[in-house]
């Protein structure tokens, strides 16, 4: 599969990258072309001293360039740029490639992490995508209550559930199986995307249970 990962010089794009290069085509992105092909590098340098003989790859792009072709795109950007960004790759995304967002709409507030839109009566991250990317089937929301501490420590075992919403089950299915290569990880299904809000409220109340009962890297698994 080929994938790429818009903002992927973050902490969740260098722990996806490190993980699925083993037998992915990974492409990072930044706004910073120069910053994204130096730490594509990195990348690369990294995965194959861990695991000697890889099959996939990791390399570095602007942005949009790295939209234009690739099989699943993530948004690993922060909420304040998703209708920008989103409505920029619509515009050059193939048809086929699924829409990944991780996107959290979050801050922190006086009492703590704050699910916006539940504060500031604004949409959630999940449907400014599905405004401005055509076809809402293509769109998946996951990857919101995954500590990229953990993700990009390659001995680590997330150990962990991760929560997925979409419309088009096939789709839900081939993120499913491409997560469950993430050591420790068990993707379940929440519903459509009317629920997606579900999952990224989880995550500023994750924050506030670590920082408040000094639990590091706090992750959630129904049992």
């Amino acid at each position: 599969m080929r994938i790429s990962i818009i903002g992927g010089t973050g902490g969740m794009g260098e722990g996806l990258a490190l993980r699925w290069a083993l037998n992915h085509d990974i492409l990072i992105g930044s706004r910073d072309i120069e910053k994204a092909k130096n730490t594509a590098s990195e990348y690369e340098k990294r995965a194959r001293e861990y695991y000697k003989d890889i099959n996939g790859s990791i390399k570095g792009g602007d942005n949009i360039e790295i939209a234009k072709d690739c099989d699943l795109l993530i948004l690993s950007i922060p909420y304040e740029y998703a209708r920008d960004t989103c409505s920029r790759i619509s515009k050059v995304v193939r048809d086929d490639t699924i829409i990944l967002s991780p996107i959290v709409p979050m801050r922190k507030g006086k009492n703590g992490f704050e699910y916006i839109p539940m504060h500031d009566n604004v949409k959630s991250a999940t449907e400014i995508v599905i405004e401005n990317i055509s076809n809402r089937e293509r769109i998946v929301s996951t990857l919101h209550t995954i500590s990229e501490v953990k993700l990009r420590n390659l001995d680590a075992s997330l150990d962990c559930d991760v929560y997925i919403a979409g419309d088009n089950i096939n789709n839900v299915k081939k993120i499913s199986e491409l997560l469950q290569e993430i050591k420790g990880l068990r993707p379940l299904y929440i519903g459509d995307l009317t629920l997606a809000y579900q999952i990224e409220v989880l995550t500023p109340m994750l924050l506030n249970v670590g920082i408040k009962n000094k639990i590091k890297h706090p992750a959630l698994r129904i049992i």
